[in-house]
Order: C-alpha cells, then structure tokens, then sequence
C-alpha cells in the first residue's frame, strides 16, 4: 500500500524538477537574450565608431581635394583671361592661338616634373586644348608642346556645347590596363570682351589627387570610377573588375550623389564609399571611389564576439548551479505545503462527508417538522372548536367556565407554535417567497404598541417610543409585523413590573434602524451565544410561558428581507434588540394597507 508520505515526497520531486527545469529555461533565456543584446550593441558601436573614423577620413581628404580643385579652377580662369589668348580666338588668328598660349602656360607645363606621389597634389598640368565655338577641339601644331594624348583620350575633350561656367571632368588615358591613366581635366569658358558670349574654352588636364593615408589599423584606398570602369592602380586587375559590377549597380540604385556598401574582395570584407565628383557636369559623370578595409575591425568584433559568449555561458552555468539551489529551497516549503494540502483534502473529503449527512438530517427534521406541524393542527382545531362549543352551553359551574377558557387560551397558544413552526419548515426548505413592496414600520409599531397593553397578562410597564409617522421599508407586512410582533412580545414577556420598553426607529443611508429596549433581568454572558438558537430561552425567570422560537423566527425573517436582528446589550437591568429593514419610499397612493 502507497502511503500518503510517499505520494508527497513524488508530488515534491516533480515540482522540484518542473521548478528547476523552468528556473534553466529562464535563466538560459534572459543570458541568450543578454548575450543577443550585448552582441548587437558591441556590433553597432564597433560600426559606428568604424563610420566615424572612415567619414573623418573622408571629411581630410574632401577638404584637401576641394582646396585643390578651387585652386585648379582659379589657375584656369586667369589663364583664360589673358589677353593674347583672347586676341588670337576673335581675331581667328587660330594658327597663332596654341604659340601664344604656350608662352602664357609655361609655368604650367614646364618645370621639372614632379614624382607621382607629388604630382597628385600638385598644379602641374599634364595637357591643355582649346574647344571651338561648337565644343570640338582645336588641334594644336605640335602635340609635345601642349602634352600628348591619344586620339580617343583627345576625342573625350570634347562637349556637346561649350560651357557657361567651369567644368570638371575625368578622361581616361590607354585602354591597355597595365598603362590606364585617369586625368582630372578643367575646363574654363573663355568670353569675347566685345559680345560677351562663349566663344571658347580652355581645358587643363591635370593628374587627380591620390592619397594613400591610413586610419583605424587598416588601409584605405581611393580611386576613381568613370565610363564603368574603375581606376586604382593599387587593386588587382580581378578586384577592379568584382568592383565594377558593384558600383554600377550601387550607382544605378543610389537616390543621392554618394552612398556606401559592404563588398568582399578575395573573402576580406571592405566598406565602399563611392561620391559623384561632378555632378552637373557637361563631361560624363565620375565618381570617387575610397574602399575601406574591415579585416582587423571584423577580427577585434569576432573577439569581442568570443569574450561576450565566453561571458554568457559562465553565467549561464552559475545560473543552472543557482536555479538548482533555489529549486531545492523551495521545495522544502512546499513539500510542507503539499503534506498540509493533503491533510486538509482529507479533513475536507470527511466535512462533505459530515455536511451531506448533516443536509440528509435537516431535510428529514424538516419535513417531519412540517408533517408533524400538519398533522397536530386539525385535531387543535377539533379540540379548539369543542371548547368553544362547551362554554357556548350555560349549565356548568363558574369554576368548569375558567377551566374551559384556560383549556382554550391553551388551544390558542399551541396553534401558533405549529404556525411558528410551519413558517421555519418553508424557510428552511427555501419555499418562503416574499412579494416586497413599501410596508409603513411607524403605523406597525403602533399597532402591536395598541395591542400589547391589551394582553391579559401584561405588566405594568412604561413605554417610550421615538420614531417618524411614515417611516417606510421594503419587505411583505405579514412577516415584517411578525418581527415587531416577537420582538415587543419578548420585551414585554421578560420585564418587570414597574418597568420600561423603549422603542426607537430611524433611517440610516439606505437602512431602516428599529431598537427595542426593556427593563428586566439580563441575560446570562454564556447564554448570549445562542440567544438565537430554537427552542432556547435566554431569560432566567422559569415562569414566564414562551417556547423559544420567537427571536430564531425573528431573525430568520428579518435576514429573509435583506435585513439583520442582532442583540445590542443585555446587562445592568437593561436588555436590548436592533433590527434592520432596507429602506422603501412610500407608495404613490399613500400608506401601505396591506393586511
């Protein structure tokens, strides 16, 4: 046989695993979760401190550029406005236009050369050529003098129409990839000093700028992207050509002058930032291109990556050790609690047990309360009707006539304990309905007031009331009077001579309040209790008639109407009973009649 310590002990081992179960899943989803968070928040801050560092790179090398360029299209304007220049373009003395130039531009094409590094930031030009009134080149003489060029890098010089304001473009040099060059070309419109129209340009050819600075740990690259193909010698031919795909397709997708993207090169990440260098230009357009390498910033994430993760799973183990602990710590109280939940099924399984047993009993109590109650009232009534009947004759003695009416005042109280106990037997069956409506408690109280100095056996008694005229409350006048009736009789039954009934009645928020008051000997402190109880008689005098249901019935009905009858205080000569009624206002035709 399986003992109730036994059932326990497996019910306490299966919440403590469900217990430490739920604890490991907790604990594994908050480190996961923290683990999650802590990883994001070390990617975005490892990004964002990698843009910072690349845009303030960017940010030197446009200043530096436009610095640069600002100064080139300055150099360009006042080559433009030399005289002799102008001279030659609107006389049409084009023959003497490249000579004249070559003497105002020998600062510019002459010298010595710089090295690559410093032409890049330097204003030596590379070439020069003037463009016609319809934006075609002007061939010069002697192609050594104003720096060659191929004949398809001379045919990219060329505009549709020559320009109002100084234009920036980029030309590439050779097709062949091992000698491509990419010129940075500025071209100036030169104005006629009579008309003030265009009726030329100049175009200065000049090596872009190259920087080769490094930031972060890791190198950063710049070139130039035009006529989709990229120029930055320092790829490979395999990289520029992964890279043109790219950035033709970043270009065509891009809303703005300048984006950036994540692209590989041979498996190494690398930011791209690509920006549009001449953006409303009558040359075609070109971009810069400054490719950023993420190598050593993925390896010091992928550090952090590993610390963090190497963090969480120690957490995660103090948190299964934790959990353990803690699941074994609460089990002991609810192995405890479950010992006690088991007593107390059991104590309830034997009170259902009792309370069925106990319903069956007070059902039969009732019933035989009713049966009997029926059957003991025809032959009271027999009797009561042949009493009548007796004193009706005129031929007995004085002393056979107080006999028979003290046998049928007998016949009278009798009738109402079975009235009294037909009324407990409905309210215990749950068959008493009442039909509430507005019953005047002032014009009740005065009623049985009436009555009770009518009674054969009352005392002498003082009485003082205190009440409203119509002080109305909800509930059936049959039983509310009943109420009045037991409470006045029970004041009158158990007061001395000489005494004092006190009846007050006041209404209070949504209650009616009804005290009643009497002189006379107190009820017992241990009697109390069960002054309430059937067929218990609180008083202490043995020769006052009474059959101890009145104050049950009472409270009964008064609980029946949504009220209470408690007892207030029975001591110092003094006993006295409050009763609550639900206030009702008065009916629209006036006091209640109800009989």
């Amino acid at each position: 046989m399986i003992s109730l310590s036994d059932v326990n002990q497996r019910s306490v081992t299966r919440f403590r695993r469900k217990l430490s179960a739920a604890m490991v899943l907790v604990v594994s989803a908050i480190t996961i979760l923290a683990l999650y968070l802590a990883q994001r928040n070390a990617t975005a801050t490892a990004t964002r401190d990698l843009q910072q560092n690349f845009q303030t790179e960017l940010s030197g090398l446009h200043k530096v550029e436009e610095l640069r360029q600002a100064a080139l299209a300055e150099r360009c304007r006042a080559l433009a406005e030399k005289p002799r220049i102008h001279a030659a373009l609107e006389d049409n003395a084009l023959d003497l236009l490249y000579p004249s130039a070559k003497d105002e531009l020998r600062d510019l094409m002459e010298g010595e050369a710089p090295t690559a590094q410093q032409e890049a930031g330097s204003l030596h030009a590379r070439f020069y050529r003037f463009l016609d009134s319809s934006g075609a080149v002007l061939p010069p003489p002697n192609s050594k003098d104003v720096g060659e060029l191929s004949a398809q890098a001379e045919a990219r010089l060329s505009l549709k129409r020559l320009p109002d304001t100084q234009q920036i473009g980029y030309i590439r040099e050779n097709t062949d990839a091992a000698d491509e060059t990419v010129y940075e070309i500025v071209a100036a419109p030169i104005f006629s000093t009579e008309t003030g129209n265009v009726i030329s340009a100049l175009v200065v050819g000049f090596r872009p700028f190259e920087p080769s600075g490094k930031g972060a740990g890791a190198e950063m690259k710049s070139g130039i992207w035009t006529d989709n193909r990229l120029y930055l010698p320092s790829l490979s031919k395999e990289a520029r050509s992964a890279l043109d795909t790219e950035i033709t397709k970043a270009v065509a997708k891009a809303s703005s002058a300048q984006s950036n993207f994540v692209v590989a090169l041979h498996g190494a990440p690398q930011l791209l930032f690509f920006r549009q260098l001449n953006p409303g230009s009558l040359f075609p357009p070109a971009y810069e291109v400054c490719v950023y390498s993420l190598v050593d910033s993925m390896a010091q994430l992928h550090r952090l990556r590993w610390q963090i993760g190497g963090a969480g799973m120690l957490l995660l183990l103090g948190g299964f050790v934790a959990s353990h602990f803690v699941a074994l710590r609460f089990a002991i109280p609810v192995q405890k609690l479950a010992l006690d939940s088991e007593k107390n099924r059991a104590k309830r399984r034997r009170a259902e047990i009792a309370l069925v047993s106990t319903r069956k009993k007070l059902r039969r109590s009732t019933r035989y309360s009713a049966d009997a109650s029926h059957q003991l009232k025809s032959p009271v009534t027999v009797l009561r009707a042949g009493l009548e009947g007796l004193l009706a004759r005129e031929d007995f003695k004085p002393e056979v006539y107080e006999e028979l009416s003290a046998l049928l005042h007998q016949t009278h109280r009798l009738t109402g304990v079975i009235e009294d106990l037909l009324l407990l037997a409905r309210m215990d069956a749950g068959h008493l309905q009442l039909e509430s409506q507005p019953v005047n408690l002032s014009q009740l109280i005065e009623e049985w007031l009436d009555d009770l100095g009518a009674l054969p056996d009352s005392p002498e008694v003082k009485i003082e009331k205190k009440f409203p005229p119509d002080l109305y409350v909800a509930g059936e006048r049959q039983y509310t009077s009943l109420i009045v009736q037991n409470l006045l009789e029970n004041a009158r039954k158990y007061n001395r001579p000489a005494g004092l009934i006190r009846v007050n009645a006041h209404k209070n928020g949504n209650e009616t309040v009804l005290t009643i008051g009497n002189t006379g000997p107190p009820i017992a402190r241990h009697a109390q209790a069960h002054v309430f109880d059937r067929f218990h008689r609180g008083g202490t005098a043995t020769n006052i008639s009474g059959h101890g249901l009145g104050l049950n019935l009472a409270r009964d009905l008064a609980r029946l109407h949504e009220g209470d009858l408690r007892l207030v205080c029975s001591e110092n000569d003094w006993t006295e009973f409050e009763v609550r009624f639900v206030s009702s206002p008065p009916t629209a035709n006036g006091p209640s009649q109800n009989t």
